[in-house]
């Protein structure tokens, strides 16, 4: 795999691997993970909304009244 930044990007990569005292590899695969992480998380939460507002839309309906 290929990944291109801008020298700004790779720049601010390389400050804040020195000081963490990581490698550049480690810290992108860290924000890999978590973006990884936290767009899994986004859709359970939206799932499991969807699952709620399905299971309470008669209740839902009457409060809407």
């Amino acid at each position: 795999m290929t990944l291109s930044l801008s020298e700004e990007q790779t720049e601010a990569l390389r400050r804040r691997a020195e000081k963490e005292g990581r490698s550049l590899q480690q810290v992108v695969q860290s924000a890999v993970e978590e973006y990884i992480a936290r767009h899994d998380a986004d859709e359970e939460v939206r799932r499991l909304g969807l699952a709620a507002a399905s299971r309470w839309r008669s209740v839902l309906d009457r409060l809407a009244e």
